[in-house]
């Protein structure tokens, strides 16, 4: 299926259709069937639009009752330090924000402003589609650590763990020194087999953001590193 159409001078993308085909992809790591889970998409609006000014993206959900924004704030390395602007394009939703429970059918604009205030959104219709648009005030927008890695996802849940990682060093590029990318380069090495090379990605990951620790300790992607002196070191 085809999810955007360019045509001179603009792009066209269904947000229904690619947001169902998103959904049909699977989203995030994956796993075991979860109710709050549900069946939901990411549509990349800015990357397959060519969109170089601003981050746009829009969220599916299939499935009335489940997240279609999960609970995030957008601090810390997987954040984006955005401003953020939710817009109920399709369904209805129940948000809250920073406590708060706010309806939002179709039609309504929420913004949130404080990169730091928690938000999530559940689908209370089946196929409710929200866009969320982002950027850091006063700066040239860049893609943050989530979208400049959007492949990796998907490849991790098909267990390309070699493709997943060219996926990953590429984000690195967009965001140096990014403790979220570096702790998911530590573990694709880990997995493809070269634990010795995943030590000095995972000590930059735990040097950046101590609390990637406790999930280490317990991460089976670091299963063959597990009793290795060093790694136990780094955990510690």
């Amino acid at each position: 299926m085809t999810t955007a159409t360019t045509t001179t001078p603009f792009t066209v993308i269904s947000l229904e259709e690619a947001g169902a085909a998103a959904a049909a992809n699977g989203f995030g790591m994956g796993g075991p069937p979860d109710p709050d889970t549900g069946r939901r998409g990411r549509v990349y609006i800015r990357r397959d639009a060519g969109i170089e000014s601003f981050g746009v993206n829009a969220f599916y959900q299939a499935d009335g009752g489940a997240f279609v924004i999960g609970e995030h704030d957008e601090l810390g390395p997987a954040g984006s330090g955005h401003e953020e602007l939710y817009v109920v394009v399709s369904g209805d939703c129940a948000f809250t924000v920073g406590g708060e429970e706010l309806d939002a059918p179709a039609g309504t604009a929420i913004f949130v402003r404080d990169p730091a205030t928690k938000r999530s959104a559940r689908a209370k219709e089946d196929g409710t589609i929200v866009l969320a648009v982002g950027g850091r005030p006063g700066e040239a927008f860049k893609p943050g650590p989530i979208e400049s890695i959007s492949g990796f996802f998907r490849l991790y849940r098909e267990q390309d763990y070699a493709g997943a990682l060219a996926v990953l060093r590429s984000g690195l590029e967009t965001n140096p020194g990014n403790a979220f990318i570096l702790y998911n380069v530590a573990c694709m090495e880990a997995l493809v087999g070269r634990g010795e090379e995943a030590l000095e990605p995972l000590a930059e990951a735990l040097a950046a953001w101590p609390a990637y620790k406790e999930l280490a300790t317990n991460d089976d992607d670091f299963a063959a590193l597990r009793d290795d002196p060093r790694f136990q070191a780094l955990v510690s």
